[in-house]
């Protein structure tokens, strides 16, 4: 199994969809890196990944905006496609296992009642478990 971990912010707010059923949220994570090129020059560069939640736990959505910082888990998807003009290409899609809101954006609200970090992921605890439950992501 290969788990993606990414730390970035939304590039959009997120959408909920209904497919066959099912609820699914979809947004986008931007990490920008930033480094110098050989002639000793600040360079940036900006990885986009997009995300794929699919859970009834859709109560996060309103709280997931633009330019939200997250931690988003999960397996990758990459699907290949043919462009208009023949030329292949593929996409990287993150399906997401756990998300957890680590900040607002200035001037921004976070969830009433959450602090910042909250964790939305589907319990794995059996019933009648005690055992505490680590969210930490390292």
């Amino acid at each position: 199994m290969i788990k993606l971990q990414v730390i970035g912010n939304l590039g959009k707010d997120a959408l909920v969809n209904n497919v066959n059923g099912k609820s699914v949220i979809n947004f986008n994570v931007a990490h920008t890196e930033r480094f110098k090129d050989a002639q000793g020059n600040q360079k940036d560069r900006t990885t986009w990944v997009d995300c794929s939640y699919w859970t009834d736990r859709t109560a996060v959505a309103p709280y997931l905006k633009k330019g939200t910082q997250v931690y988003v888990e999960g397996t990758p998807d990459v699907r290949s496609y043919t462009t208009a003009d023949g030329r292949q290409g593929a996409s990287l899609t993150l399906r997401i296992t756990s998300v957890q809101l680590l900040g607002a954006k200035p001037g921004g609200t976070t969830a009433p009642d959450q602090s910042a970090g909250a964790s939305y992921a589907p319990s794995t605890s059996s019933v009648g478990d005690d055992s505490p439950v680590d969210d930490l992501p390292f």
